[in-house]
């Protein structure tokens, strides 16, 4: 029988106190935002906005230029979405390939990609950004998603790499003995378990992509292919930033990963389950 004690009571207050301090950032985030341009700098950041307002939600939202939130919100979301498939895709099948090679090279390659996954990838921008203009990749949507995709490749491969270690291969063997080829085992039988892996894989990698500004603003800068976090990044003038404009931004591109994760939380879980496991 559960009984409430003091110890329960301590407990219940040091959660509630972390609950705390993990919302202020949105109770600043949704305030601000609610409050015009002269109550954020008459007023304290702390207080409730006295008369709340949705201009800035329409300001940022009929924004033209190089600050249109719709059209780099539209260009994050293809984006993001582009390089999750790829990485999805050829990750998952690189995996499998270098986890279920019997051969001395498939160990080296691994190591590799762990080297990958270890150096700073701004190592590499200038000679990237050379190879990638020199080709005509600069400033499109189709090249950053190649770019991200060669990025987080190794993260890509570390994870699925972890869950192939847990998965057994008596459905695979039992295929192969059915007559079945490689590339039937891995896309009938080995793909359709593959659900926590490739939800853990999404969401990392929607995140990185989703809320990077560095590589963003060095290829999509000046172009009409240009991401959320870009756009967001002309609100912040040299004498005066619009905050409440900003943080109007900053709530709406929470909006479509906080419902991607939501939607693929369970199979998040599963898939650091499994990775952990094995």
């Amino acid at each position: 029988m559960f009984r409430y004690t003091r110890r329960t009571l301590v407990r219940e207050i040091i959660f509630w106190l972390v609950a705390v301090v993990y919302l202020a950032p949105f109770y600043f985030l949704v305030t601000i935002a609610l409050k015009d341009d002269s109550e954020v700098f008459s007023t304290s950041k702390l207080a409730p906005p006295m008369a709340p307002t949705l201009d800035n939600f329409v300001r940022v939202l009929t924004a033209t230029g190089n600050s249109n939130v719709i059209l780099g919100l539209i260009n994050s979301i293809l984006i993001t979405g582009g390089s999750i498939i790829m990485m999805v895709l050829l990750g998952s099948l690189t995996g499998y390939v270098i986890l279920r090679s019997t051969r001395r090279w498939s160990t080296a390659v691994y190591y590799l990609f762990l080297v990958a996954i270890v150096l700073p990838t701004q190592l590499g921008t200038v000679p990237l950004y050379i190879g990638a203009r020199t080709i005509g990749l600069t400033g499109s949507v189709l090249g950053m998603i190649i770019l991200y995709s060669g990025m987080l490749m190794p993260l890509a491969i570390f994870l699925y790499a972890g869950f192939f270690r847990s998965l057994g291969t008596e459905y695979e063997e039992a295929a192969a003995i059915d007559g079945a080829s490689r590339t039937q085992i891995f896309f009938r039988i080995v793909f359709p378990l593959m659900a926590p892996a490739n939800g853990t894989v999404a969401i990392l990698a929607g995140l990185i992509v989703w809320n990077d500004f560095f590589t963003s603003l060095i290829f999509l800068g000046g172009s009409t292919a240009q991401t959320l976090p870009v756009a967001m990044y002309y609100y912040i003038g040299s004498l005066v930033s619009a905050w409440n404009q900003i943080f109007a931004i900053v709530i709406i591109s929470m909006i479509p990963i906080l419902a991607f994760y939501l939607f693929a939380q369970k199979r998040f879980i599963q898939g650091f389950a499994g990775g952990l496991k094995g």
